[in-house]
């Protein structure tokens, strides 16, 4: 598959993009900064610009089969990017409609979820995280409204332990004790939704 892989210089955007190219993929990260990418410049295709420029990114989408995203902030998020998933998402979902691109695979967070319990993943937000619990819920309202074949993966908090591949999955929950997930098996997680064509215009909630 051609696959256009957004946010591919953050931690676990880099283990999307090892990992599509190890499964046999043809990848193409479009990142403001490269340099973070330079293990992979030549087994892939790297394309300089910023994912906020919707009609960058509809020029660079052109021909490809679907998005993989793990687009988001830098930690700790500053005031400028008070917005930034949001206006991301606005941007991502314009350009998939003017190109025809119809599938996405976004990373977004577990402090969505209202119903979590063990843990209390949205009360955990709020007192933590409460910008960026405003900011992803305004960008998942963005892309479940598009129309287009979506899936959206929320973790929990995110680790760089290894691949496992024993992760849990569940539709519109996190699944229960999900206190933590490693990078690698998130990024499985995602590859899988698209290659698969599993889980679309679906919620997924995983775990370790």
């Amino acid at each position: 598959m051609k696959l256009l892989v957004l946010g591919a210089t953050g931690s676990t955007g880099l283990e999307i993009v090892r990992q599509t190219i190890e499964r046999g993929h043809f990848v193409t990260a479009f990142v403001r900064a490269p340099e973070r990418l330079s293990p992979f410049f030549d087994r892939i295709t790297v394309k300089q610009g910023n994912p906020l420029n919707s009609i960058a990114l509809e020029r660079i989408m052109q021909n490809h089969d679907a998005v993989l995203s793990g687009f988001g902030p830098r930690s700790p998020v500053s005031k400028e990017d008070s917005d930034l998933l949001k206006n991301f998402a606005a941007s991502l979902t314009g350009a998939m409609v003017r190109s025809g691109v119809r599938r996405a695979v976004v990373v977004s967070t577990a402090f969505l979820f209202r119903d979590a319990i063990l843990p209390p993943a949205h009360l955990l937000g709020r007192l933590l995280s409460p910008g960026i619990v405003r900011d992803a819920s305004a960008m998942e309202s963005i892309i479940c409204e598009s129309g287009l074949d979506w899936t959206i993966v929320r973790p929990p908090r995110l680790t760089n332990a290894p691949f496992t591949g024993r992760y849990r999955e569940l539709v519109g929950h996190l699944p229960r004790f999900g206190f933590n997930v490693s990078r690698p098996d998130v990024a499985d997680c995602v590859i899988k939704a698209v290659e698969n064509r599993s889980h679309v215009r679906m919620i997924l909630g995983m775990s370790n």
